[in-house]
């Protein structure tokens, strides 16, 4: 760049800070309010991303309407310095090779990673914009922000197609490593793979710069200097630009929906609407509610009306000269500490003042157990409770994407979904799950998927999808027992309809040591692939599955789950999946996984090897609960049962 477009781009600058230096209300760094996705779903202004971030565990839902990209991106925060999200974009004007009748479609994923917080010096963060795929935006930037009064100031350097090379400047890395200096023009494998070497890569770079400005409490003023390439890879191109700037401004609802209405690079305008939500922010702590009591009651019976008052069920109590033993059944509350204040004020409530002893069940499984052998020989029996059959049923509302289809953009159902559970025994349940499809647009499903190996067990969703609109569906109906023989080793077998493709019979084994940050075990089952009807009928194709599981809870600086298991998957192939998630009390949840298994990737297809993203997030019921790949296929392909052992009991060791 030469003297004379860098003092432009300064002189734009210094314009821009005169024109927001207006009284107004106060805009802090990273106010979770006044930051919005951008088109693209990632935190920024309009089409330029910003170095700010939400807290861990947000999470938001982004659609964009623009010339020619059309878009719907979900983003989240596993940590308050990570933002990742995925896109599905429809782009208008080019057809899809070998489906004419329709726009081209894509999909991808953006990441952005937080350098340094603002301080005396702004932040910094660094991201990728659709860093694996067939990269239509594919493109990297470092960026930084700085926040007075009520504007929030934003300069960064865009790779890629951030990078509009005309009025550029020479790339600072070429001077490190030659790999710099020329980028990819073309993905130049399969889609689904990372294109590493684009990254930072090309002769120049190009600088972006915007404002945001606060000028009501819910309006937000926006104004960049847009540097998006029109024209580095097809079919995405967009008209050659009549201005450098788009201008934009939002409309927040309150603090979690938001409009946007953007005129950009002085060609066309744009529609945004967004939706994100900060669990931790709303997260109610549990208060305890004390139980009303008779005049008759005894110290015991108070103990356990105050217990059952919470959530917790009382099987069982026992005392001993110096302490109380509690037999106690749960499945409310996540947090151990919680349970423990619980039962402490539910005790002094009762006048009991000896101490405590307790097992835990979920499901009469042991998930914490202090009762040993010496209390167990001195202690005599107060309480027990008769055995009951129970019966909980919960009936909401369900939505179901299907975002990978070659005959339309977006393919989706609402589903009223019905969920029972019987308690026959302590340790034997049955649950169902069933299905109504209020509205769905699956019936024009027709395309057979490219690649079916080594056995379809999964690519042939769209059979199933199609018959979604044919009455009460069938999800799930399984029995599963339940049991803990010896302390810290568990077993869970399970029989019946276990999810919606496949039905049948197996067991798992789990140790698990409560105060340990470890689990493994195995899981073992036969099972036959269901009909297309969702009823009780089958098809030919029948496996036997078998998968030893290693489980481990970090609770360091970098809090998250791992996962590795090894074994057979559901089409026979042979291999290892490894998964990183997160989990917040809140019930909020994201993870990702990849598997890799003896399919070589020339029969995989594109795409090479299954990975994908898995995320819930427990609003209005259980409306967004969701595993999503880039494609669809049959290897690495895993049973989806509906609790495993491991699910049940580390719900006593919440990592946040």
């Amino acid at each position: 760049m030469n003297a004379k477009n860098l003092n432009k781009h300064v002189s734009y600058c210094k314009f821009f800070l005169l024109i927001f230096l207006l009284p107004s209300e106060y805009l802090s760094a990273d106010n979770f309010r006044f930051n919005l996705y951008n088109n693209h779903g990632v935190v920024g202004l309009i089409n330029t991303p910003t170095a700010r971030f939400y807290n861990e565990a947000a999470h938001g839902v982004t659609i964009y309407n623009g010339t020619p990209d059309q878009k719907v991106t979900l983003t989240s925060n596993p940590y308050d310095w990570l933002e990742a999200s995925f896109f599905y974009t429809n782009v208008q004007g080019y057809p899809y090779p070998g489906f004419e009748y329709q726009d081209y479609k894509d999909k991808g994923f953006n990441l952005k990673l937080r350098i340094k917080k603002e301080g005396r010096l702004p932040a910094i963060a660094l991201g990728f914009y659709d860093f694996a795929g067939t990269g239509l935006y594919s493109s990297e930037y470092v960026v930084g922000s700085y926040g007075i009064k009520n504007i929030d100031i934003h300069f960064g350097l865009g790779w890629g197609r951030l990078n509009q090379e005309s009025d550029g400047f020479k790339n600072p890395l070429g001077y490190i490593s030659e790999r710099f200096k020329e980028r990819p023009k073309n993905f130049s494998g399969p889609g689904g793979q990372f294109e590493n070497s684009k990254f930072f890569a090309g002769e120049k770079v190009s600088p972006f710069y915007g404002i945001s400005y606060k000028a009501t409490k819910n309006v937000i003023l926006k104004i960049e200097r847009d540097t998006i390439a029109r024209d580095i890879s097809m079919p995405l191109v967009y008209e050659p630009r009549s201005s450098r700037f788009s201008f934009g401004a939002d409309y927040a609802i309150n603090e979690n929906f938001s409009l946007g209405l953007t005129f950009e690079r002085g060609n066309f305008f744009g529609f945004k609407f967004v939706y994100k939500n900060n669990p931790k922010q709303t997260f109610k702590k549990y208060k305890y509610e004390k139980a009303a009591e008779d005049k008759a009651d005894n110290k015991y019976t108070k103990l356990i009306k105050n217990l059952e008052k919470n959530g917790i069920g009382v099987n069982k109590i026992s005392q001993s000269e110096k302490f109380i033993g509690l037999e106690l059944t749960q499945f409310i509350h996540p947090d151990i500490k919680l349970v423990e204040e619980i039962i402490s004020q539910a005790s002094r409530d009762a006048g009991i003042n000896k101490n405590i002893k307790k097992d835990i069940k979920i499901a009469d499984l042991k998930a914490v157990s202090e009762l040993d052998n010496t209390f167990n020989d001195n202690s005599t029996l107060v309480y027990e409770r008769e055995g009951l059959k129970r019966f909980n049923t919960i009936t909401g509302i369900q939505f179901r994407p299907f975002l990978a289809s070659r005959e339309d953009f977006f393919k989706g159902a609402l589903l009223l979904e019905n969920n029972t559970e019987i308690i026959l025994r302590e340790n034997l349940f049955f649950n169902t799950n069933l299905k109504y499809s209020i509205a769905d647009n699956f019936d024009d499903l027709i395309y057979p998927p490219v690649d079916v190996f080594p056995a379809q067990v999964r690519s042939d969703v769209k059979q199933y999808l199609k018959n979604m609109n044919n009455g009460i569906l069938i999800g799930r109906a399984q029995f599963d027992f339940h049991l803990t023989p010896k302390n810290n080793h568990h077993f869970m077998m399970s029989a019946g309809i276990l999810e919606d493709m496949f039905n049948g019979y197996g067991l798992e084994y789990l140790y698990f040591k409560q105060n340990t940050n470890y689990a493994y075990g195995f899981e073992l089952f036969d099972v036959q692939k269901r009909d297309y009807n969702w009823r009780f009928g089958t098809l030919d194709y029948k496996n036997t599955l078998f998968n030893i599981n290693f489980y481990y809870r970090n609770y360091g600086t970098i809090p998250f789950d791992m996962k590795i298991s090894a074994g057979e998957y559901l089409a026979g192939d042979i291999g290892s999946t490894i998964e990183f998630s997160r989990t917040f009390k809140t019930g909020v949840q994201f993870g990702v996984f990849a598997s890799f298994t003896d399919v070589s990737s020339e029969n995989f297809g594109e795409g090479s090897f299954d990975k994908g993203i898995f995320f819930n997030i427990p609003i209005y019921g259980n409306l967004i609960n969701y595993t999503w790949r880039p494609l669809t296929k049959d290897p690495g392909a895993k049973l989806v049962r509906r609790h495993t052992l491991h699910d049940l009991l580390v719900k006593f060791k919440p990592i946040d």
